[in-house]
């Protein structure tokens, strides 16, 4: 018997190790390579039977809107090392049972795993924000995150926000367009962002006013410099 449970274990390490290793190959990949269609992107595009990606390089995404969502998802990004403990403890602290997840965790989310709750999903993001961090660095990590966020149903990605929304390129959204739309992030499906309601008008409005806050306190030069 205990030869058994011993073979039981040194078995369920080697696939471990195995799969770790393929995990961190894949992130070292992807530091290059653009991610494929994601597990959530594949329901969506099976429940709909269409999708909106189109993929922008991150020199081709208006400044503006790179703050924007930093603003509105995550203003300490360029401070925290793909957790923010901080504003974990907050959370805990506040007795709340959501919030406080990074773009990186999102990112993590996103690409590597799939949506839900649980201790071992939230485990695996936290695996994985961190070997994201030590690998693409913040400019690359924010720029997967503006190509495979949810803006609509159906709609991934800033290009195709832009376009679906404004009718222009991602290069060429304004400091109050980009605002709107991470003001109906994280729910995009309940909100619009050009038809704004009054809490997503406002909300873009506080987000505008923390996009510029973080330009000049030095908070986004992390993924950019100038613009």
């Amino acid at each position: 018997m205990v030869r058994i449970l011993r073979w039981i274990i040194r078995w369920i390490f080697k696939w471990v190790l195995r799969l770790v290793v393929v995990a961190v190959l894949v992130v070292l990949a992807l530091r290059w390579v653009n991610p494929p269609l994601n597990y959530y992107q594949a329901t969506e595009w099976w429940r709909l039977g269409s999708f909106e990606r189109d993929w922008v390089a991150m020199e081709d995404v208006a400044p503006v809107m790179a703050r924007a969502v930093v603003a509105a998802e995550d203003a300490n990004y360029c401070l925290h090392w793909g957790v923010d403990v901080e504003a974990v403890r907050a959370v805990i602290e506040s007795g709340a049972n959501s919030g406080a997840s990074t773009i990186t965790q999102q990112v993590a989310k996103n690409v590597f795993l799939w949506h839900g709750r649980s201790f071992v999903r939230k485990g695996l993001e936290a695996g994985f924000a961190v070997a994201i961090e030590a690998v693409w660095g913040k400019r690359r990590i924010l720029e997967v995150y503006l190509n495979v966020a949810e803006l609509n149903t159906g709609v991934f990605g800033v290009e195709a926000a832009a376009s679906h929304y404004f009718g222009v390129s991602a290069g060429d959204l304004n400091l109050a367009q980009a605002s709107q739309l991470a003001a109906i992030l994280p729910d995009p499906k309940g909100r619009s962002a050009s038809r704004p309601s009054e809490f997503v008008a406002e909300r873009a409005r506080s987000i505008a006013s923390g996009a510029e806050t973080i330009a000049k306190d030095g908070r986004s030069d992390c993924f950019q410099v100038e613009g």
